[in-house]
């Protein structure tokens, strides 16, 4: 009888042991009992691909039907150890753990990545990549920056750059920083997905030097800083060369923008680039995006501000700040094949208007490359033949003018539908808009522009967007937009909203994360856009975790 007592108060306490673990949403499932999902998609780059237009068009679990609040909404958390600036990446389709899994990969501020499960949430791995003895650096760290109130980060600033992943070789690639007795330090790290371990001849630091007699050189000779300059971009692997983009933080000098190319297998530096060797400044900062490059492997690249042209001549290729280029790789260097910078520049200098604020991208099988200024003008060119530099006007295909106070940082995206076509722009101080993309010229058409009535970012921050659709299938397209629901997310930690829309319709508002109990994820991740991958939107945030929301 006792014994029978016991079995019974024994099957009471495990029933009511489970029950409990249903109940706490944020209680990722076991790796025991993983869902079955049907899509392995990957997203191995920032912004899907080498485009950086930011559509996944291969979703099929996700419509304009079922993302609302009572079928869509937040499934689990991946939680983290710090803020996270890299977006999420995702290999599908991995053996990983105990088989074979979509896994997602999370990089933070203080030099940790993870592996998850990104159908269960089960953690396969994780490790913190500060070099031994040293720690990440801080804000605080960054004494000139911003007069000594550095703000644009709020504590750590470890992996920013969204990293790159080779499927093929299982390798990820991503840049840590450390800093001990005052001396800063950049590391290339090549790490194996499967597991965390460091690649044979990883890591790497990162040094460079150019001749030039620019800004903080010594003997004709410009040396790369690793305090001054911020990788903030996201890697890019091309042809088998990973490429690492610099800019400054709160443009303390002397820096210069930088491009630097090391070979994805033996990791020994290839490519070294200045934007301004004989000036200064020309940081490559995009919102945080990476280099856009072409499938002949020509690289698409803004630069804010900085030094133009050699001796008072505009048109010399030597600095190209406030300027959008071609660059092609030549003999451990890249050449500019093209440029275009506004006739305007000295202006935009003057008045701190950069040129490359906004995340630029190429328009899939076209000859556009949309790029963005803080004047409020998107610069729409011709990628082969950008249009150089014109007193008094601007020889290019077409400027779309929006608010002054648009001053566009942010993340633009494209779609394709059936019918239409759309590029998506979501400045701070201003609406949502979609221009009708027109293939017969390569232009938007502006007199059909949509504009949603949705309230936006405020302060110097826009959304940053990505799109998802089933190929151009009706009722798939959707734009999911991140962005500080309150505040000035530039220089504080804002509340943050994740909003969907209908991609040939953005005036419908399909869903948003503040509308149903449970849904919210935390504070905004400034500049790192939602992964949308396998029927799962994953956002990550400044409150130690990236959310996971699906179909409920």
């Amino acid at each position: 009888m006792i014994l029978k007592k016991s079995v019974r108060l024994l099957a009471l306490l495990l029933l009511f042991a489970y029950s409990c673990k249903k109940k706490d949403t944020n209680q990722a499932p076991a790796e025991d009992k993983p869902t079955i999902n049907t899509q392995h998609i990957n997203v191995l780059t920032q912004h899907n691909n080498n485009f950086r237009a930011g559509l996944n068009n291969q979703e099929t679990a996700l419509t304009t039907s079922n993302v609302n609040t009572t079928s869509f909404g937040k499934l689990f958390t991946l939680s983290v150890d710090d803020q996270v600036y890299a977006q999420p990446l995702v290999c599908s389709g991995l053996t990983i753990g105990n088989g074979v899994h979509n896994a997602v990969f999370i990089a933070t501020v203080n030099n940790t990545v993870y592996a998850y499960d990104g159908d269960s949430g089960f953690l396969f791995w994780k490790v913190n990549y500060t070099a031994t003895g040293m720690r990440p650096p801080k804000n605080t760290d960054m004494t000139g920056a911003c007069g000594g109130g550095y703000q644009d980060f709020s504590g750590n600033i470890g992996i920013v750059g969204t990293p790159v992943i080779d499927s093929a070789s299982q390798t990820m690639y991503f840049v840590a920083r450390s800093l001990s007795n005052g001396k800063f330090y950049q590391y290339l790290h090549a790490v194996s997905i499967v597991n965390g371990s460091e690649k044979t001849g990883s890591p790497v630091l990162i040094t460079a030097s150019m001749k030039g007699n620019g800004d903080g050189s010594s003997n004709n000779i410009v040396n790369f800083d690793p305090q001054k300059n911020n990788q903030r971009g996201a890697l890019t692997l091309v042809n088998g060369v990973v490429y690492i983009t610099f800019s400054s933080h709160c443009d303390w000098g002397p820096y210069h923008g930088w491009v630097l190319g090391y070979n994805a297998s033996s990791l020994t530096q290839q490519i070294v680039y200045n934007t301004t060797p004989n000036g200064g400044d020309g940081g490559i900062w995009e919102s945080g995006m990476g280099i856009a490059a072409d499938a002949n492997g020509n690289l698409y690249v803004v630069t804010g501000n900085g030094t133009v042209g050699v001796n008072n001549d505009p048109t010399n290729p030597i600095n190209r700040g406030e300027s959008a280029m071609k660059l092609v790789p030549s003999n451990g260097t890249l050449t500019v094949a093209s440029y275009y910078t506004p006739y305007n520049f000295q202006y935009l200098e003057d008045n701190d208007l950069d040129y490359g604020c906004m995340g630029s991208f190429l328009i899939p099988n076209s000859s556009t490359f949309f790029t963005g200024c803080k004047d409020g003008n998107i610069y729409v060119l011709n990628k082969d033949n950008m249009g150089g530099y014109t007193v008094g006007s601007n020889q290019i295909k077409q400027i779309i003018t929006l608010s002054s106070n648009s001053n566009n940082h942010c993340q633009a995206a494209y779609y394709k539908g059936a019918t239409s076509e759309f590029a998506y722009v979501w400045p701070e101080n201003d609406q949502l808009h979609a221009f009708p993309f027109d293939r017969g010229s390569n232009t938007f058409n502006i007199s059909n522009e949509r504009i949603s009535s949705a309230s936006g970012p405020q302060g110097q921050s826009g959304a940053v967007i990505s799109v998802s659709s089933n190929g151009t299938t009706a009722g798939t397209g959707i734009v999911w937009a991140a962005y500080a629901s309150t505040g000035d997310a530039e220089h504080a930690v804002s509340p943050g909203i994740l909003r969907a829309f209908d991609a040939n319709d953005i005036t419908r508002e399909l869903w948003n994360n503040t509308k149903t109990t449970g849904d919210y994820g935390g504070t905004y991740a400034k500049f790192s856009s939602p992964t949308i991958a396998n029927g799962h939107v994953y956002l990550p945030t400044f409150s130690n975790q990236v959310v996971v929301y699906g179909l409920k």
